[in-house]
């Protein structure tokens, strides 16, 4: 399990008083961890150590860039997405609770903070998607204009945002783009009984938005300099291709597909060797857990004993929980679908948050620019 400390050790770790700590609380430098004791937080060990670490650097631009691009300090304002003490907030609200009963399309438009009746009307817009990969199929089938930085009319800047997931859905299921609920499409592509259904809508409206994530963070550039929001989407598809990003999935359905025989625990030991992790098990900002994780895996562990075994097995042989990907490719596996669709929901989920980053920035206006710290051969 992660390691906690007291809000008087975490202090003295920092060289702070209590309240210099609990400023950087409510800044979101560091986070406080709810108790047994209500009255009582914690705060992760190694979140306290990053902090000191940083704090400590002072302002040597070497070490201040390169801990403002790995897992550091917050850099931009966002009123999209929130995450505190272990939660995911959309817009104020709480993600796990709003994935009970929404849907995709209407957590995309409240991160959008567009009608959704705009924005996902009866009126079908996009042709059929073109074959090939899901970056390439969804770049051929859209187009930049209903999108573009000069596009005003909030009604048909709705639609087009609208448009550009409902195509992205047409290219995950191989079928045309559809004006039914976007999990309903995919559970009659898939083949779903209403429970496979109702999961994937669960799915898909926990995989909608994570901060500024890699994926998140390049559809923000994209969109700051002043590119549709089209091509924010393609750009967050590029980023979420990556095997640290959503290509975490792929890389979890290879140690489930070598996991054999009938304790995992003995095939997670190999897999551990010349290894410092299990891929897709541990997440920075959850020190906790992984709340979509553990939301989605729910009813998946109380119905299949093989998941029980190796998520604690996993979970005893490294102190990790399940991240999203894991639960991704759980769900896959139970609901039979076919291979890659767990990266095809956390895309056509995380497309809604694409396109809420890319709006706010520009609202914000400004073009993302950060300057580098030259290492190189002097001139």
């Amino acid at each position: 399990m992660t390691a906690t400390l007291t809000a008087a050790e975490a202090a003295a770790r920092l060289g702070v008083s209590r309240q210099t700590l609990y400023a950087y609380v409510s800044r979101g430098l560091i986070e406080a961890h709810p108790t047994a004791d209500p009255r009582v937080r914690a705060y992760a060990a190694d979140a306290v150590a990053r902090l000191a670490a940083a704090r400590h650097r002072g302002r040597r631009p070497r070490e201040v860039a390169r801990a403002a691009l790995d897992w550091g300090l917050p850099v931009m304002e966002t009123a999209v997405t929130l995450i505190r003490d272990g939660r995911l907030y959309y817009r104020g609200t709480d993600a796990v609770a709003l994935s009970q009963t929404a849907t995709l399309e209407e957590a995309a438009a409240r991160l959008w903070a567009l009608p959704q009746d705009a924005a996902f009307g009866p009126e079908v817009f996009g042709a059929a998607p073109p074959g090939g990969d899901l970056g390439g199929a969804f770049a051929g089938a859209t187009e930049d204009a209903p999108t573009a930085s000069w596009q005003q009319d909030p009604a048909r800047l709705a639609a087009g945002c609208g448009a550009l997931v409902r195509t992205l859905a047409a290219c995950v299921t191989g079928r045309a783009p559809d004006a039914a609920p976007l999990h309903r499409q995919c559970a009659t592509a898939w083949g779903l009984d209403p429970a496979g259904a109702e999961a994937v809508r669960r799915a898909l409206v926990l995989c909608a938005d994570h901060e500024l994530n890699a994926s998140g963070f390049t559809a923000r550039c994209v969109a700051s300099a002043g590119a549709s929001l089209r091509a924010a989407v393609i750009g967050g598809l590029a980023a979420l291709s990556g095997s640290r990003h959503g290509g975490m999935t792929a890389r979890v359905e290879a140690l489930w597909d070598a996991i054999d025989g009938p304790d995992p625990a003995a095939s997670l030991r190999r897999q551990l060797a010349g290894r410092e992790a299990l891929p897709g098990f541990g997440h920075p900002l959850y020190p906790a857990g992984d709340p979509r994780a553990a939301a989605l895996l729910a009813p998946l562990l109380a119905e299949d004993p093989r998941l029980r075994a190796i998520t604690a097995a996993a979970e005893e042989l490294t102190g990790a929980r399940p991240a999203l990907d894991v639960a991704l490719v759980a769900l896959r596996r139970r609901l039979g679908l076919p291979r890659g669709s767990a990266f095809g929901l956390f895309a056509l989920g995380r497309s809604a948050g694409w396109i809420a980053q890319g709006l706010e920035q520009r609202e914000t206006g400004g073009l993302i620019r950060p300057r580098a710290v030259y290492v190189g051969p002097e001139p």
